[in-house]
């Protein structure tokens, strides 16, 4: 990056931690440090929300899978609205109600202490791998930008994250997420028009999706039911439904957000107003993926965008061999432009014929394109094991970097960064919180003072911080990282889910019967995971769905064991 990035990037990341620091000064108390004192209005609640979903993973992988794979992750969200509705109805006025700290509160109120602590264990475990993989994504940024391995990127990211954690507490949070995403749309603006103006003179904004569609990336909606595909109309609507629902009702570092709302009303329509505009915010993004891939027709794509990678093995003792790769990869690419104008003409002039031809030719061109890169990726297996080989994660950010104009990069990069530190920030505060309130404070010191528990949770906020920076430094393993996260998320969500369902709507079931339905529906979630029986969105549905079977199945065995009565209907 050129000086006037790095300015842009550090002024604009300096300005966040400031004004996130100024906001939170003068908190005294557990209640300000975890909740804000519940004081803020409903477009704090909205906009925090939505930056704790969005995280860095969402700006750095969302357009490489659309670039590599299509638009059919936007289905992904689609659930997202009518979560959001039973949310507003169900969840919102008994935690505010119940005047809790976190969401596993309510469990023992309704059950008893042990679904409590299981519940906020099965989170503690989920919430603090997938906090790893949020931090691991800006480090990416910088490995890729300084030209340095990522494990020295990622200890930097994770401690820049954890000592602002620390100290701001969730006040901080909501009030920098507010300016964060503020900005975040107006970056992601810039982009889609930067990259639509940078295509050829006479492809415009329409004839590229016609071009991505032709070449299978525009692919939005699929009516197919299949229980192996995770990106159809009906995974969507039906998992996405039971995975959004349960992380945005159950998921601490979400229940934490809305309510720090000053009321009832507020918490609602911040969840209302984040259900309105997930789902296009999503679709903008994936969109610029895929005006990247037009883009790319026009313009020699590198053989491999993670370029700390490339650069490792051009390098080696096989670079006579990357070159001869990277040789027959820019014939493949001048074949492809060929056909590429073809497509264009025959667009033009409606020629299903000469349209159906390219297509056959570019696919044929598609294929060879992918023998070289595994050939690549092979050639960096043998000379370092430990390789990252998935660059999917780095399409966007060597895009940015390469092609767009001074300030605006740096820009674009402190998105990515700003994105990162509202996500991770929320996340580390929400397992502290969890920690402290449901096990520390429950179980190990339960007549302390307000402001040794205020001390406890910054303990408990540094720890966690230090845990997430270490599982960070393993990411890399995992693929995408927004399908990683999103993999992990169903492995326990749907349980977590469930749990809630039964306390809310079945109140013959008693904690007994629940605990040990939630035990059993876990371990059949993961078996099936492993197995490779079906698509990772049904997860969240069958571990609902296990949960409120075996919970009744199981109230019959161990007989009316239920906890206090909190008031929640049937």
């Amino acid at each position: 990056m050129s000086t006037t990035d790095w300015v842009v990037l550090f002024c604009t990341l300096l300005l966040i931690v400031a004004y996130g620091v100024y906001q939170s000064r003068g908190i005294r108390n557990i209640d300000g440090y975890l909740l804000g004192n519940k004081s803020l209005p409903w477009y704090h609640v909205a906009l925090s929300v939505m930056a704790t979903q969005a995280s860095a993973i969402t700006f750095l992988s969302a357009p490489g899978l659309a670039y590599s794979s299509g638009m059919s992750f936007v289905q992904f969200y689609f659930g997202l609205p009518l979560a959001m509705i039973i949310l507003s109805i169900s969840f919102v006025p008994m935690f505010h109600r119940l005047r809790v700290f976190t969401a596993y509160e309510f469990l023992e109120k309704r059950f008893d202490v042990r679904t409590r602590a299981f519940t906020a264990l099965l989170f503690l475990i989920q919430r603090g791998l997938s906090t790893g993989i949020t931090i691991y994504a800006p480090a990416i940024i910088l490995s890729s930008i300084l030209q340095i391995n990522v494990t020295y990127t990622t200890l930097f990211i994770g401690a820049l994250v954890v000592i602002y954690t620390v100290y701001g507490g969730t006040k901080a949070v909501s009030y920098t997420q507010v300016l964060q995403m503020s900005i975040i749309f107006g970056g992601l603006v810039a982009a889609g028009v930067l990259v639509v103006y940078m295509l050829p003179s006479d492809i415009g904004f329409a004839k590229a999706l016609h071009i991505a569609g032709k070449s299978g990336k525009a692919n939005a909606i699929d009516l197919s039911f299949d229980w192996n595909n995770p990106y159809t109309l009906w995974s969507g609507l039906i998992g996405g439904f039971f995975l959004q629902l349960s992380y945005f009702g159950t998921d601490q570092s979400q229940v934490g957000r809305y309510l720090t709302g000053s009321s009832i009303r507020d918490s609602r329509i911040g969840l209302l107003m984040n259900g309105l505009l997930k789902v296009p915010m999503q679709f903008a993004i994936l969109l610029i993926g895929i005006l990247v891939f037009a883009f790319y027709q026009y313009n020699s794509p590198p053989i491999f965008f993670n370029k700390y990678e490339l650069n490792k093995i051009e390098n080696s003792s096989y670079a006579a061999d990357v070159d001869a790769l990277k040789a027959e990869h820019e014939s493949i690419f001048e074949e492809k432009q060929e056909q590429i104008h073809r497509l264009t003409e025959a667009l033009d002039n409606d020629d299903e014929a000469a349209i159906a031809d390219v297509r056959k030719q570019l696919h044929h061109a598609d294929e060879r394109a992918k023998t070289v890169r595994a050939d690549l990726v092979a050639l960096m297996q043998e000379n370092d094991k430990l390789a990252d080989t998935n660059d999917n994660n780095y399409i966007f950010l060597s895009f940015v970097t390469e092609h767009f104009p001074k300030g605006l990069i740096g820009l674009l990069v402190a998105i990515v960064f700003m994105a990162s530190m509202g996500a991770t920030a929320s996340a580390i505060n929400s397992l502290a919180s969890t920690t402290v309130i449901d096990i520390y404070k429950r179980f190990a010191h339960k007549t302390g003072s307000d402001k040794g528990y205020l001390s406890a949770s910054r303990a408990f906020t540094l720890i966690w911080g230090i845990c997430c920076v270490i599982i960070a430094l393993y990411a890399s393993k995992l693929g995408n990282l927004l399908e990683a996260v999103n993999i992990l998320g169903s492995l326990f969500y749907g349980t977590i889910l469930g749990i809630f369902v039964v306390a809310f709507y079945v109140k013959r079931a008693g904690g007994q019967a629940v605990l040990w339905a939630a035990i059993l529906t876990e371990a059949m979630v993961v078996a099936l995971w492993w197995l490779d029986a079906m698509a990772f969105l049904w997860l969240n549905l069958v571990g609902c769905a296990g949960v409120v079977v075996f919970a009744l199945l199981l109230q019959g065995i161990f007989g009316d064991r239920r906890g206090p009565d909190t008031g929640a209907k049937a």
